[in-house]
């Protein structure tokens, strides 16, 4: 393991130099990178699996979406090792500046963006496409998680303490409706209630905001005839199975055709031209068709086991006073649990479709990059907890001396 470190040229601060000679050990969770890599190997799968009949009828090339996805891929774990070395109190320091990006992009992607589908949410970089949404999200949360360590006690006493994020939230969330993206609204609007009630916001206070924030989304669906078709056809698909229930009836049918075990990788009929966006949001509906329940529920488990290690790992740094770090962990543990609810629950007709990725399986560059960028900050977490566990250690062992 050593050479292998010394080959890599692993990171200096993973590294319990402590030790003896020949007893180096790495200082973080490799549950995180493990549970990382396997997710990344299967989506590398599935989207090759999904995305070959689509790639071969637009681009004359059955593998377009797998080489780029590969790219992604590298280009996040490259990004990652990047971050790995930016301290939580560098994170803590910017999250002003970073929330303060988030919304530049927003608005660039409102004046430069390309339009896709309907949609203005791409920013065009040479042969890449960035999709603002994703790192406002990061970003964000990374504010939020700032703002509780700041006002934690107003958030716990006083209605304007839990209100005050909310209105940022407000004002990203006007920028993308504006593209319009109501999913991104949604998670981020989620996860930012979750977050607030684990802070300790009183349960009336969540109730109100909750009751108005259902009543706006509600609004918000009915204003627009786009949404209330997506509403409409979710609730009634086979009413209009050629229209506007097409996508989900033929995902249904994915999931029906895979019953137990599924038909076997690279079998779907579902992804050969019926079921549109195969490798992209419906990419579990092709899982479920391959695989069947059996495949479904264990890429779900490995989701679950990463959400549960976010969580857990937030209530660590909380009993250490890490406040910042307990947060932000906590709020990359609802992200995911809840995109993924979403993602999973929208091909299977369980909610309207939003156009939401699933973590780290789905193709689309900024999502796998910004969610490889957030696994990354739970390595970090965890190792800036191992060491000040460490450093206590090794100081009540020079007191006891």
């Amino acid at each position: 393991m050593l050479a292998l470190l010394d080959k890599l040229h692993f990171p200096q601060w993973l590294q319990n130099t402590n030790q003896p000679a020949k007893q180096v050990t790495l200082s973080f969770d490799r549950g995180f990178l493990l549970l990382a890599f396997t997710l990344y190997l299967l989506g590398l799968v599935m989207v090759a699996s999904a995305s070959i009949p689509v790639g071969e009828r637009l681009f004359d090339d059955p593998f377009h979406f797998v080489k780029r996805h590969a790219v992604y891929v590298l280009i996040s774990i490259t990004m990652a090792a990047v971050a790995l070395n930016v301290t939580m109190e560098q994170w803590h320091k910017y999250s002003w500046t970073l929330l303060l990006l988030a919304i530049l992009l927003l608005i660039a992607v409102l004046v430069v963006g390309r339009k896709v589908n309907g949609s203005t949410r791409w920013i065009g970089i040479g042969p890449l496409n960035l999709q603002a949404a994703e790192p406002a999200k990061l970003f964000f949360f990374c504010y939020l998680s700032a703002y509780l360590v700041r006002r934690r006690d107003e958030v716990m006493d006083k209605f304007s303490g839990f209100f005050k994020p909310l209105l940022v939230l407000f004002a990203l969330g006007l920028l993308l409706l504006k593209q319009p993206d109501l999913g991104t609204v949604v998670v981020m609007g989620c996860t930012a209630l979750g977050l607030l009630f684990l802070a300790g916001a009183r349960l009336w206070q969540f109730i109100a905001i909750v009751g108005g924030l259902l009543a706006a989304f509600s609004l918000l669906i009915y204003w627009e005839p786009y949404r209330m078709a997506r509403v409409t056809g979710f609730l009634n698909p086979w009413d209009d199975q050629f229209g506007t229930g097409y996508q989900l009836t033929q995902s249904l049918m994915a999931y029906g055709r895979g019953e137990f075990f599924g038909l076997g990788l690279g079998n779907s009929i579902q992804k050969l031209d019926y079921l549109p966006e195969a490798h992209t949001d419906f990419v579990m509906a092709v899982v479920g068709e391959e695989f069947g329940f059996v495949g479904v529920v264990s890429l779900l488990c490995l989701v679950l086991l990463l959400v549960i290690k976010a969580i857990y790992l937030g209530k660590q740094a909380l009993q250490q006073e890490r406040f910042f770090e307990g947060f932000f962990a906590y709020a990359i543990g609802i992200w995911i649990s809840f995109q993924t609810a979403v993602n999973v629950g929208a091909s299977a007709g369980v909610f309207p479709t939003k156009g939401l990725t699933m973590p780290l399986i789905s193709y689309g560059g900024s999502s796998m990059i910004v969610m490889t960028l957030a696994i990354a900050i739970l390595i970090r977490i965890d190792h800036e907890l191992r060491l000040q566990s460490m450093q206590a250690i090794a100081k009540g062992g020079e007191v006891d001396g």
